[in-house]
């Protein structure tokens, strides 16, 4: 990240690039990292928090699908420390519940043509199993749904690390 804990102040003082440059290894939407920086300066957290709910919402289903971009699969490696924390219980799974990941993971991307997505912090290997297991019974338009909702926790969760403790 390019500032840990850089505190509401801190990220309002930051230059656009800066900003957006934080935003985006938050999120990887450029438009969303944009439209979140734009609005500075925030008042409150809250205020932040809610204004990146709102951006996200009103993205684009293409623009969604470069948000995924920066995930990586449930199980596998991850290539940034902020999936690297939020899939550290994942990583102590054993090898039949990798493997099961792994299966499932393949089934969800042919079925609805993305990677699956869940907010993984404070989760199990195989918790997060279930939960795949249970979001292949959705239909395509029921599962973007829920995809968004995993989104902004995985984003709030993220902005609150970049911000560090409340002020």
């Amino acid at each position: 990240m390019l500032h840990e804990w850089i505190g509401l102040d801190g990220f309002n003082r930051l230059s656009d690039r800066q900003a957006m440059h934080a935003l985006f290894e938050c999120c990887s939407s450029s438009i969303w990292a944009r439209r979140v920086a734009c609005s500075r300066p925030y008042s409150t957290r809250d205020q932040l928090l809610d204004r990146a709910d709102r951006v996200l919402a009103e993205l684009s289903e293409a623009e969604v699908d470069n948000a995924l971009d920066g995930h990586p699969r449930i199980g596998d490696k991850a290539d940034n420390a902020s999936s690297k924390r939020e899939q550290a219980a994942v990583q102590s799974a054993g090898a039949d519940v990798l493997t099961a990941l792994a299966e499932a993971n393949r089934k969800y991307e042919a079925q609805f043509g993305h990677v699956y997505l869940v907010c993984a912090t404070g989760r199990s290997a195989p918790e997060l199993l279930a939960i795949l297991d249970e979001r292949l019974g959705n239909d395509p338009e029921t599962e973007r749904r829920v995809l968004r909702v995993e989104l902004a926790k995985i984003n709030r969760i993220r902005l609150n690390r970049m911000l560090g403790p409340e002020e």
